[in-house]
């Protein structure tokens, strides 16, 4: 399922997206993804332009389907979003997340769900190795993802201080993945 709700923000009205959920059983086979652009469908019948949500900047399969896949960017960063949490995703760790801004119009949206690689300049680069899972359920290992988790936070608030944005998203062979960061204009 998904869902979401009504926002307005700054003098302009979205969609946040709250939650999008698939049975273990069928995840990895694509619906997450058409969920997604079910929603992003009937928020352009309504009239809305922009949907966001948060996620996990360590969840690298995640940060790839909403950045590479759908093709949105990131310019905010919300530290420790829910508190202290005992799920066995979060892994012991604080609770950040990542704001994804969907332009469901924009002309970057529109090329990449047709499939075309869109042009961007990186300006820079922050790696999530995938490593972090199995750091995050290790509690001997937790402090790695801890010090990741740190180091990856302040790299992107500086550059959202310095007006970046995430505009791309690459895993590698290995699995790692990661942010890639430089300027972006709405068209």
């Amino acid at each position: 399922f998904a869902m979401s709700l009504p926002g307005y923000r700054d003098g302009r009205s979205f969609l946040h997206s709250h939650m999008l959920a698939v049975l273990p059983g069928y995840r990895n086979s694509g619906i997450g993804r058409r969920l997604k652009l079910a929603q992003r469908d009937d928020a352009i019948a309504r009239g809305f332009d922009l949907m966001e949500w948060t996620f996990d900047p360590t969840e690298i399969r995640n940060a790839h389907l909403n950045i590479a896949r759908l093709g949105v960017i990131v310019r905010r960063y919300q530290p420790d979003f829910y508190g202290p949490s005992s799920s066995p995703l979060q892994g012991g760790l604080p609770t950040d997340r990542l704001y994804a801004e969907w332009w469901l119009r924009s002309a970057r949206v529109e090329g990449i769900l047709r499939g075309e690689a869109q042009p961007i300049e990186v300006l820079e680069r922050i790696t999530v190795p995938h490593a972090i899972y199995q750091w995050k359920q290790d509690p001997q290992q937790r402090n790695l993802a801890l010090a990741l988790q740190s180091r990856n936070r302040e790299a992107l608030e500086s550059a959202f201080s310095r007006g970046f944005s995430v505009i791309g998203y690459e895993r590698d062979a290995q699995g790692d993945g990661t942010f890639l960061l430089g300027e972006w204009k709405y068209n």
